[in-house]
Formats: structure tokens, sequence, C-alpha cells
């Protein structure tokens, strides 16, 4: 079975309505994870850490989504 990677980050927003960075070098990596579930713990965890901040937001990114091995070829190949 193929794993399921989720990749949870985040940053200070140019606007809280949007999903612009401030600063794309000063984005907060917090890690990859193995499954939503574990992913979805981290996310939470950074996002009542900062949630003081409006302009604060964290994100799960679904990795697995970008690259199915299955498949002949995947949208990802067709970036360059």
């Amino acid at each position: 079975m193929a794993q399921r990677l989720h990749l949870v980050f985040g940053g200070e927003l140019v606007d809280p309505s949007k999903s612009t960075f401030v600063d794309v070098n000063d984005i907060h990596i917090v890690g990859m994870f193995p499954d939503y579930a574990s992913a979805h713990k981290a996310w939470k965890a950074e996002a009542q850490r900062t949630v003081d901040n409006a302009h604060m937001r964290y994100f799960i990114a679904h990795i697995h989504r970008l690259r199915d091995e299955e498949q002949a070829g995947s949208g990802t190949e067709e970036l360059r």
C-alpha cells in the first residue's frame, strides 16, 4: 500500500483572508507525516501556538496527491 504523506507548514500571511506569505524564505516547515491524523495533530498544535497572531496560518499539504505511482503520468511530470 502506498504511503499517504502529508506536509505541515505555515507562516505569516500578507492578508489573513488569502494564502500569500509575507516571506517564503521564512516559512516554518513543521514536518512530514505518514497519515492525516498525525498531520492534523501537528497542524492543530502549531495553529493553537500562534492563535494570537491573526496573520499566522498553518496548512496541511497532501503530498501523496502530487504523485500517483500507479499512473503512467501525473500532473507533476508536466511541471518544468
